[in-house]
């Protein structure tokens, strides 16, 4: 396969640890862009945010480059719940969460960088889940929001570390609820070509 470039507009660990696993080695350049939010509506937030990244770092970067930003929110009751400002903030949202179920959007922008004076090709879509958790007692929802794993998640809780004690279910993509859904981050980047001399060569073959 022809060896092609692809940046990762996220500090996130997870993230870069999901793309590794469906065999990508992206490079990490951060976006600072001040982010902007038109729209209420968690779909649209996050689809939004990981726009305004992606093109942020995609300005930057050669032709042929492919960029992808993310963005994760979690939805509770209609409310969206980013990361917490302290663990005060912390034990707040742990308490709208525990015994029910949330929602967990994450947004994801792919663009593929053109020539100069060029707008290259774009994909923006989201996946949802729906995330339950169990009931906590008091003292639980204090311990956890006393740690330091919730402090930098949306809704304030990691499914892969210690607050997996308290998923009850989830319904649609692991990957998602941790920060990028990677089934459709592979379908799109098919869709854009990463993988065409790839799949050139397969079906050459045939």
């Amino acid at each position: 396969m022809e060896n092609r470039r692809i940046v990762l507009a996220s500090a996130s660990p997870r993230r870069k640890e999901l793309m590794n696993q469906i065999g990508l080695e992206p490079d990490i350049v951060i976006s600072h862009i001040k982010e902007r939010v038109t729209s209420s509506v968690p779909s649209q937030v996050v689809m939004e945010l990981a726009s305004q990244k992606a093109e942020d770092v995609a300005k930057n970067q050669e032709p042929g480059t492919f960029v992808i930003g993310a963005d994760t929110v979690v939805a509770a009751d209609g409310i969206i719940l980013g990361k917490p400002s302290d663990h005060q903030e912390a034990r707040r949202m742990l308490g709208m969460l525990e015994g029910k179920k949330h929602q967990v959007y994450t947004g994801v922008c792919i663009i593929r960088c053109g020539e100069p004076g060029r707008a290259g090709e774009k994909a923006i879509f989201f996946d949802e889940a729906d995330v339950e958790v169990a009931h906590m007692s008091e003292a639980e929802m204090e311990e956890y929001a006393g740690m330091e794993e919730p402090m930098d998640k949306a809704g304030a809780y990691g499914i892969q570390g210690f607050f997996a004690r308290y998923i009850k279910g989830i319904t649609g993509s692991y990957a998602n609820v941790m920060g990028l859904p990677v089934h459709l981050v592979y379908q799109e980047l098919k869709k854009l070509g990463f993988w065409e001399m790839e799949n050139r060569t397969g079906k050459e073959s045939q």
